[in-house]
């Protein structure tokens, strides 16, 4: 890791960037598929699957006897686990329903918001190196209280063109049962443009290579909604004395393994940390099973050294990380004064991972500084807020002379006629 000691303000949006992603070189070939799936169908999705996942299929669609028979193969330990998370994750999202709330701004008139399910959402899960069965839960158990008609899953097959048992077992247990072996753009083609089984979806969801982050991109512009830009996975953990190197070191070796392309930075306005931070790092490393890949995230890694808390913030806010790690003494400061983080983390025993797996709070969250402008994955993201007014006899008579002044001011008559003829009566 890069050590950058009391970087001058002018020189941070430089050092703070993220490793140069070219999509430019892979839009072509996302394109081409694309435009495949759109022509071909199913057709396409089965011979992607052979291509790219040496799987010799004769049909995309998951039947119920697969998805049963997954259950048996889902280790006992694993099952009590993901029961523990999906409770935990239920709950969370549960409490972020919202009654309607009736509001009458002028005497007669009355104005509220409802929240409506998006009717069909796609959810994407990757099933290479890493089968993340999380992921559905973080997906599915929102859309399902969201109250969305119909959820569609999609996952890449293994080589013997099967789903990982674990990934059906959690779509089963958050009730989705319209399951489909496909994956990479290929996946997300299915699911903006649809094929003879795969009707299209309106939004998609779900994280991916860079093909299948270039794909959401690419349909977006056609019309299908998607959860929000996604890249490389990141962490940003802020610490004093108060901290524990080996859980620093922990922290930041979690989500390097995620990819090459991952970032971590450490910020710290106490350099005593910094060597012990390092020397765990080092021991951790080389334990790992994904040590390769966690050494090469490293390598765009960095470690920055400030003054005080109100530099790491200033760096913290210009990063606006994914993940937000605050082990310091004074955690009250962070919570009030950061304003750009994806889900935070607080305190020693707050690992980042428990955020990824079971605490309840989502996982899915916005990567490469779109924390400024982007929140997570909610209840929210899996509803429309749709306004309704309705105005008495009274009300129009007091509101309605305003509307029809503001109206000819526009130069809108046709505007000011709809209150006109209700006035007259």
């Amino acid at each position: 890791m890069q050590i950058i000691k009391h970087a001058k303000h002018e020189e941070l949006s430089a050092l703070l960037k993220r490793p140069v992603q070219d999509f430019a070189q892979i839009e072509k070939s996302v394109q081409d598929i694309l435009n495949t799936v759109k022509l071909q169908g199913d057709k396409a999705l089965i011979n992607f699957a052979k291509k790219f996942d040496k799987a010799a299929l004769t049909s995309v669609r998951v039947s119920d006897k697969e998805i049963k028979a997954a259950a048996k193969q889902v280790d006992k330990k694993l099952k009590a686990a993901i029961q523990v998370a999906y409770n935990n994750i239920k709950k969370f999202h549960a409490a972020q329903v919202v009654k309607p709330s009736k509001i009458e701004t002028t005497k007669g008139v009355v104005c509220w918001r409802e929240n409506r399910a998006i009717q069909n959402v796609g959810l994407y899960i990757p099933g290479g190196s890493a089968p993340l069965f999380s992921t559905v839960l973080m997906l599915a158990i929102p859309a399902g209280i969201a109250g969305c008609k119909r959820i569609v899953l999609c996952s890449p097959p293994n080589a013997e063109g099967n789903i990982h048992p674990d990934i059906l077992y959690a779509a089963q247990l958050c009730g989705v049962t319209e399951i489909y072996k496909a994956g990479g753009a290929q996946a997300i083609a299915a699911l903006a443009y649809g094929t003879e089984s795969i009707a299209k979806v309106d939004k998609i969801f779900g994280p991916g290579n860079q093909y299948v982050t270039v794909a959401k991109q690419l349909v977006q512009k056609d019309g299908t909604a998607i959860d929000m830009p996604a890249g490389p996975s990141e962490v940003l953990v802020v610490a004093d004395e108060n901290a524990v190197p080996e859980f620093i070191a922990a922290d930041l070796l979690s989500q390097a393994e995620h990819g090459p392309d991952s970032q971590v930075v450490l910020v710290t306005y106490k350099e005593k940390i910094i060597e012990p931070v390092l020397l765990q790092l080092h021991k951790q490393l080389n334990e790992l099973p994904r040590l390769q890949i966690a050494a090469e995230a490293l390598k765009n890694s960095k470690i920055f050294l400030v003054k005080n808390k109100q530099e790491a913030v200033s760096i913290i806010n210009e990063y606006a990380p994914e993940h937000l790690i605050v082990s310091v003494k004074d955690e009250a400061y962070f919570i009030k004064n950061v304003v750009n983080a994806g889900s935070v983390f607080l305190g020693n025993y707050t690992p980042e991972s428990a955020g990824d797996y079971a605490s309840g709070t989502n996982h899915t969250l916005p990567t490469n500084g779109y924390a400024k402008v982007y929140g997570g994955v909610s209840l929210d993201s899996f509803v429309k807020k749709v306004t309704y007014q309705k105005i008495s006899a009274k009300g129009i008579k007091t509101l309605g002379p305003v509307i029809e002044t503001m109206a000819e001011a526009e130069q809108l008559i046709a505007h000011k006629n709809a209150v006109s003829v209700r006035l007259k009566k």
